[in-house]
């Protein structure tokens, strides 16, 4: 297995099949299978623990080693260098994100949090990557509830228009385009979905897909972690649960993804050089959206 950069896109590709072991038979994120695995996370760390985050049965990325770029005539390949995480988010095979109490998603949050802080101190990755692919359609393995963690050594695409979109519009007004649009969106109130606390729920002006919703927070920060160690995250989680409980109304599959800023602890400090304005210029937001046909793909391109 290996990645492949496509000279036009300039996206990395995985190219083979998984390896590594296989999951025992039977759901192997209930307590009788998961249990059995060294997590890598708890909590509560004390007692019986409600969140439990292992490494993944089948990585698409290996932890082990360096990224061993190499040029293929034209063209660059790597090794698929990085982590893959789950993230069990109940012991209850039943009991999905969307169905939990406050205190249990902010659990869940707080443990997104602790696991993106812990992979950006390995100066190997750039980007740390939280999504939850929800029901049959959404292409998610296990019925479990579950999320999962991916920790790369390039920013995926998508991330990286937003970067380079958010730099251009701060060095042009000196203000972070996110908040521009999140007061634009309150004062006009026409695609506001709900609100608590300092965070916002919202359609976005030119959604995607129809009933995508963003969760951001009123208080300026480029780095969820960060907000997750110094906001009120209970006041997310209701906001978080109530916007999920809205969408599953819909369809009982949808995709999640937590966008957070990229790694700037670099050895070289070229990621911090590139984004010299990153704290101001950039904001942090949770996505959902129903899903329609397609699963979340990793379509990914380098810094």
């Amino acid at each position: 297995m290996e990645l492949r950069k496509d000279p036009i896109t300039r996206s990395w590709v995985r190219v083979g099949h998984r390896e590594d072991s296989i999951a025992p038979e039977g759901c192997p994120l209930c307590p009788n299978h998961s249990q059995a695995v060294k997590p890598l996370l708890e909590l509560p760390a004390n007692g019986s623990a409600q969140v439990r985050v292992i490494p993944h049965f089948q990585p698409l990325y290996r932890i082990e080693g360096e990224p061993g770029r190499m040029p293929d005539g034209i063209y660059d390949r790597m090794r698929p260098l990085g982590a893959h995480e789950i993230v069990i988010e109940s012991p209850d095979h039943q009991l999905t994100l969307a169905r939990m109490s406050d205190e249990q998603i902010e659990r869940v949050l707080q443990a997104y949090a602790l696991r993106i802080t812990d992979l950006k101190r390995d100066l190997r990755f750039k980007y740390v990557t939280v999504f939850e692919n929800r029901g049959a359609l959404s292409g998610g393995e296990w019925e479990h509830p579950h999320s999962e963690i991916t920790a790369t050594t390039f920013v995926p695409r998508r991330v990286l228009y937003e970067l380079r979109s958010a730099m251009a519009w701060f060095e042009e007004k000196e203000r972070c385009v996110f908040c521009d649009i999140l007061r634009q969106e309150e004062k006009q109130a026409r695609r506001i979905v709900d609100s608590q606390g300092d965070y916002v729920a919202f359609c976005p002006y030119a959604s995607r897909v129809p009933f995508e919703v963003w969760l951001i927070g009123r208080k300026h920060s480029h780095l969820f972690e960060q907000a997750a160690a110094t906001s009120n995250m209970r006041h997310l989680a209701a906001l978080l649960g109530r916007t999920l409980r809205r969408l599953t109304q819909l369809s009982g599959s949808y995709h999640l993804v937590v966008h957070t800023a990229p790694n700037t602890i670099h050895p070289k400090g070229a990621l911090a050089s590139y984004w010299a304005t990153l704290a101001d210029d950039f904001h942090w937001q949770i996505e959902m959206s129903r899903v329609r046909t397609s699963p979340f793909t990793l379509a990914v391109a380098p810094m």
